[in-house]
């Protein structure tokens, strides 16, 4: 038997709600990376017009740092799923799973240097690949094998930027370079675009930051791989007090923890903290009460648009950086750098509606999103796709 996608009559709704959910978030910070030069600037004082404080505060509380490791896990935990179906199936996994990730690796590839140079893509595959080495490993040591990973260098780093912030307590504000972007992505051609869109990938992905990168992402996938063979949201009833546990734990450590620039001080010490710890924790919270919300029928189906949404998760996250980009960049309305906090937000939340709209209407005919179709197509086969894209 050759292995194939996942059926419809397979798929977890709590997954596609959580992605549907993480996929707001992600636009929502995302946005303000699409319309200002936010790697070069100190946000808390770059924001300055009516409401900008407000929102900016919320945003940074409530979901910077928070969504991409939820996707993250996600992520993992849908890998979870597909090897424990081969196994079940005595079907092999690696070569297809190898392909997979390969062909999401291509999907990055134009996403960044085409599209828009904050693309996760590139960093899932590559930490993919790396976890299907370890994937074989029990739930217990997936998991404490990840959390060591995670928490020993970054707690190492913060220690660091706590020493360094007594030297130089300030953050680092890139002048040049702000002007750099405002003028490239406001006005400059397209081959401006490009050069900016490298300069500003190869400042977020440097070899530092690619470490960090690894010791950040990898223990989520991780994470999520240990939860897939426990089964964690499939069984949900049977964790229902574990569930619980973390929506009421995590959610309040989270957001104290989220909360610390604002209360003690937003050195970028405390603002590492509050991202690489409260974040995740956060993030925790927010699975939870997602995972028990989907417990209830009624509520599932009045969030059932963004369970859609999430179900074509790769096709909604491209597609906001296609809309976004042609309404910021200077190829399309060249709104870069002229927009404040409360309508990149509003902006957001209207582009995230059209999608919800787009994916309502798309399911009625197909069961998968149109990128799912051609990385599916890529993955496991021309005829395979034919037999299961269209609805019967």
């Amino acid at each position: 038997m050759k292995l194939q996608p996942v059926a419809l009559t397979e798929r977890v709704e709590a997954i596609d709600l959580m992605r549907g959910f993480a996929l707001l978030g992600i636009l929502l910070i995302n946005m303000l990376t699409f319309h200002s030069p936010l790697s070069y600037v100190d946000p808390y004082s770059y924001f300055d017009q009516p409401w900008d404080s407000e929102i900016y505060a919320f945003i940074d509380i409530f979901i910077q740092a928070s969504f991409y490791p939820l996707f993250s896990m996600l992520f993992g935990y849908g890998l979870g799923i597909q090897f424990l179906r081969a196994e079940a199936r005595r079907q092999p996994f690696m070569p297809m799973a190898v392909k997979r990730l390969l062909v999401l690796l291509a999907f990055g590839i134009i996403h960044a240097f085409l599209i828009w140079y904050g693309d996760i893509l590139i960093t899932y595959a590559i930490m993919g690949l790396l976890l299907l080495g370890m994937i074989r490993l029990p739930s217990k040591m997936l998991l404490g094998l990840g959390a060591v990973i995670y928490i020993l260098p970054h707690l190492l780093i913060l220690l660091l930027m706590f020493v360094a912030v007594a030297a130089n307590p300030n953050f680092y504000t890139g002048i040049q370079e702000v002007q750099s972007s405002i003028d490239a992505y406001s006005a400059g051609t397209f081959a401006d675009i490009f050069s900016q869109r490298l300069s500003d990938w190869l400042y977020s992905n440097g070899p530092f930051n690619f470490v960090i990168l690894i010791v950040t992402i990898l223990p989520f996938l991780m994470a999520g791989v240990a939860a897939a063979k426990w089964q964690l949201i499939e069984r949900t009833k049977q964790y229902r007090k574990l569930w619980v546990f973390l929506a009421v734990g995590s959610l309040a450590i989270g957001l104290l923890l989220k909360a610390t620039p604002y209360f003690i001080d937003n050195n970028y010490a405390f603002v590492y903290l509050q991202d690489i710890f409260g974040g995740p924790l956060l993030a925790l919270g927010y699975a939870s009460i997602i995972t028990l919300i989907a417990q209830s029928g009624g509520v599932r189906k009045v969030l059932q648009p963004i369970a859609k949404a999430g179900r074509m998760s790769l096709t909604t996250y491209i597609a906001q950086s296609i809309i976004a980009t042609f309404i910021f960049y200077s190829y399309g309305l060249g709104l870069y750098g002229k927009v404040d906090l409360l309508t990149g937000t509003l902006i957001a939340a209207g582009i995230f509606v059209i999608q919800l709209i787009f994916a309502e209407v798309w399911f009625m005919k197909f069961s998968k999103g149109p990128l799912e179709m051609i990385w599916r197509r890529w993955t496991y086969g021309k005829n395979i796709e034919k037999s299961n894209n269209l609805k019967r």
